[in-house]
């Protein structure tokens, strides 16, 4: 399966243009951003797990990264409310579920080999928060203010996801839960919307990819 897997191209998916659709996991399904491979994929994925669903034990060979939307995600090492970003790095297991059901954004098989770095962070306190940097890649979360012109180096590519609010880029408007990817060799220019916007930012981490 190959879903946005160009990455010398700009991608965008819009969340209420995207369908959900059904994982192995009774009560577990996915809107696809970009996927490389099937089952075990490279992959970035908008996941919602329905009241008392749940996936198998597993091994994250290439690592996983995910940031709770709504709800309360769980595993054995305790809940996740919203407004957790979560990093668990390769070679590390778990067995998630959501007892009262739970929407997140995941990111799988993209860590660097030899990263075993664990981070549990809460966003809720508003406002930028740094979540992880080494020399692959930038993860944190930005606050715009309403209007506000904001300039990134994507020289590496970068990730752009909306939490709340909004932005245009490229004369295209996104909203809550929309993700934009620009490639290597870009830069990243957009304006937040009249009710300002907080996002979540990866960059980077994309020139091994074209």
């Amino acid at each position: 399966m190959r879903i946005n897997a160009d990455f010398t191209q700009r991608a965008a998916v819009h969340f209420n243009e995207a369908d959900w659709v059904a994982s192995p996991s009774a009560g577990v399904e996915r809107k696809m951003l970009d996927r490389i491979g099937e089952e075990v994929a490279r992959a970035t994925t908008i996941v919602r797990f329905a009241p008392g669903s749940a996936f198998a034990a597993h091994t994250h060979d290439g690592g996983e990264e995910f940031l709770v939307l709504d709800g309360v995600f769980q595993d054995e090492s305790g809940d996740f409310p919203k407004g957790s970003y979560v990093r668990n790095p390769p070679t590390t297991s778990h067995t998630p579920s959501a007892q009262e059901g739970a929407t997140i954004l995941v990111k799988l098989h993209q860590f660097d080999p030899a990263d075993r770095t664990e981070v549990r962070r809460s966003i809720n306190a508003g406002g930028d928060v740094a979540l992880f940097r080494d020399a692959h890649e930038d993860v944190r979360i930005e606050t715009w203010a309403p209007g506000e012109a904001v300039e990134h180096d994507a020289s590496a590519g970068i990730e752009v996801f909306v939490i709340e609010g909004g932005f245009a880029e490229a004369d295209e408007e996104f909203g809550t839960w929309d993700w934009l990817r620009l490639p290597p060799g870009s830069t990243f220019n957009g304006v937040a919307g009249g009710a300002g916007a907080r996002v979540w930012i990866k960059s980077g981490h994309l020139s091994g990819m074209v």
